[in-house]
């Protein structure tokens, strides 16, 4: 019986992670971590890049907001149409919340308890903003600050469509979304503590985040695609990050939505049906 490629393919890579684990956990076990050597800690944010810091608003009770849980998590789903209404800033504020805000500060600075889990509670991530079409901000890229609830402009994105697709590599359909969000890694966040093993770990913290996004959205009827396909060297340079001890992890575009839009979102699926 001849080899079946796919099949060789799948056990070569489960003999890879395999090789690479046991490498790992006998290294680890002659290498201590950064934090069993009391080696000064990473800070638990990065500082505003600007001086120009805007003030959030967080009175979410006045945002309409969906109640019924299970129902918020059967109609969770990818939307890749948006209607391109305006969203309004406590909108934004609310996702921001959702996704990485902070609830208290744990010991001496030690770490953030935040609305998202993360391992050892070392929140790997920073939130960058591509703002199009929210009201009371300019169009530009974002950065939030999340000890202070607070976000600060940090570029413009001259051509937008053309650079959002260059980032998106060719996704087009993102450039009609009100805001894509975008985290980056900062990685000895959590190898501090972690060691080789930190990667995956932020690899679990980035879905817990991506996840709470979907469904903040879902509860006040805005849409959101987690998209791993960007190019890392393009988005990189856009969010002005050095690429080594920050890199950009996941990004998600967010907008407005309707019913009205089924059909186009049907549409948007149509290949599919073709295969079936």
């Amino acid at each position: 019986m001849p080899n079946d490629p796919v099949k060789n393919k799948i056990a070569m890579n489960r003999k890879f992670v395999k090789y690479a684990e046991d490498f790992f956990l006998e290294a680890e076990s002659d290498i201590l971590t950064d934090q069993q050597q009391q080696l000064p800690q990473p800070s638990l944010c990065k500082e505003p890049m600007t001086n120009h810091p805007l003030d959030l608003p967080n009175d979410f009770q006045s945002l309409p907001i969906e109640q019924d849980f299970l129902s918020i998590v059967n109609r969770r789903k990818s939307h890749r149409v948006y209607t391109e209404e305006p969203m309004n800033l406590l909108s934004l504020a609310y996702l921001l919340w959702a996704t990485q805000g902070i609830k208290s500060i744990r010991g001496n600075n030690y770490a953030t308890l935040r609305t998202v889990p993360a391992g050892g509670a070392r929140h790997e991530f920073e939130t960058y903003l591509l703002v199009k079409n929210i009201e009371g901000l300019e169009t530009g890229i974002y950065h939030f600050l999340p000890l202070n609830f607070q976000i600060e402009r940090i570029s413009d994105i001259p051509e937008w469509e053309k650079q959002i697709e260059e980032a998106l590599v060719g996704q087009k359909w993102a450039t009609k979304a009100n805001v894509i969000f975008f985290w980056s890694c900062v990685p000895y966040r959590s190898e501090w503590r972690y060691s080789f093993f930190a990667h995956r770990v932020i690899l679990m913290d980035i879905g817990y985040v991506s996840q709470n996004l979907y469904l903040a959205c879902e509860s006040i009827g805005l849409g959101t695609c987690a998209i791993g396909a960007f190019d890392p060297v393009v988005s990189t340079k856009l969010l002005c990050l050095d690429g080594e001890e920050e890199f950009p992890i996941l990004c998600s575009p967010v907008g407005t939505v309707s019913e009205s839009n089924r059909q186009k979102e049907d549409d948007f699926y149509a290949f599919l049906k073709k295969q079936e």
